[in-house]
């Protein structure tokens, strides 16, 4: 019998043992967020400096993953590149994951960015009481569900404050590689956030 898990209820442990999914600690392997990006207009400044503040007047009446979405994520992507050709972009998509005959993942993932069959980016979006961490395993397993194997899919989690960036590579078992964590309330890491994001789009 087909057993059928639901993302958001997974753990980390379920992806190790069904889907021999492997954490790797190893700067070569994830370069992209760290390397050559591109630099920010002054424009472009400004206008996170405005989300920032906007953020911040939001943050006193509570933040929902739809406000998080529309507030935070919306402009970082258009101004990344990723409303404009080649890329398509695609909201609550449903996502099935099954590498065993017994065991079958459904979920929805908040939105997705595509060119057309290469997957860049997978953004799940928490609301401000979620910790990033805990929407790990479920933004691993839509990357899983990537229908092409042969090239690397890139993530994003954020909760609106703090984003983290993932890789996911399929070799002869899938492994996974993770940037540092960035907080909109230090120093310039917004600005770094946009930056990689733009290394994503020159990607392909």
């Amino acid at each position: 019998m087909v057993q059928t898990i639901q993302a958001e209820q997974l753990q980390l442990h379920d992806l190790k043992s069904k889907f021999g999914l492997e954490y790797r600690d190893s700067p070569d392997l994830f370069t992209e967020w760290r390397d050559n990006l591109p630099e920010l207009r002054e424009q472009e400044k400004l206008n996170l400096d405005e989300v920032k503040l906007e953020f911040r007047h939001l943050l006193e009446y509570g933040m929902s993953e739809p406000i998080v979405k529309m507030v935070v994520l919306s402009p970082l992507l258009k101004m990344a590149g990723f409303f404009r050709p080649p890329f398509n972009i695609t909201a609550e998509k449903s996502v099935e994951v099954s590498e065993e005959d017994d065991l079958l993942i459904r979920g929805r993932l908040d939105l997705l960015v595509f060119q057309p069959e290469f997957w860049i980016l997978v953004v799940e979006a928490k609301g401000l009481a979620y910790s990033i961490e805990k929407g790990l395993a479920q933004l691993l397993a839509y990357m899983l569900g990537s229908p092409n194997h042969h090239k690397p899919v890139f993530g994003l989690i954020s909760n609106g404050a703090n984003f983290k960036f993932l890789k996911l590579i399929r070799e002869d078992q899938p492994i996974y590689c993770e940037s540092i964590s960035f907080s909109l309330d230090r120093g310039d890491d917004l600005y770094l956030v946009l930056r990689i994001l733009k290394k994503m789009a020159q990607i392909v």
